[in-house]
């Protein structure tokens, strides 16, 4: 089977110029065409309940995919699909569990990125398992010496 490279490679040998120009053409439909160019995430981009309705009305009016969606609106496609599916994000509830793990990543997100963030240290501390053992039972267990070979 051949490449596409390859095929143009051999139009450019026999001079087919206008077989070229056509393959040209029709990569240039083709790009025009994709659905939707993949856009960039903002990073930490506070899930809405704007945003959320702004999901909802793409999902009910077009025939977008959730993936496409995510990419139309910059966020993660299980973003939307906690949205369409589970009603998450739609109402301004600070208590809610979504709104919660949001901020606890921010927080965590802002510690990490600060410059002074202080040395951990690690104190030992005794534990019951670092007392003296005290030694095996004996057993029924019967053990095989050098000389007994």
């Amino acid at each position: 089977m051949t490449t596409l490279k390859e095929f143009e490679d051999a139009l450019r040998e026999q001079g087919m110029h206008m077989a070229l120009a056509i393959l040209q053409k029709l990569r240039e439909r083709d790009r025009t065409k994709r659905s939707v160019a993949p856009a960039r995430r903002i990073a930490g981009r506070k899930m809405t309940p704007e945003l959320a309705r702004r999901i909802l009305e793409l999902h009910g009016t077009t025939e977008m995919t959730q993936q496409e969606i995510a990419f139309e609106l910059g966020v993660n496609q299980g973003r939307v699909n906690e949205v369409i599916k589970r009603g998450k994000w739609l109402e301004e509830n600070p208590a809610a569990p979504e709104a919660v793990a949001r901020d606890k990543a921010k927080a965590r997100m802002n510690r990490q990125s600060s410059p002074q963030r202080p040395e951990r240290r690690l104190i030992k501390t005794a534990l019951p398992s670092d007392k003296k053992r005290s030694a095996p039972k004996p057993g029924n267990q019967a053990q095989l010496l050098l000389g007994d070979l």
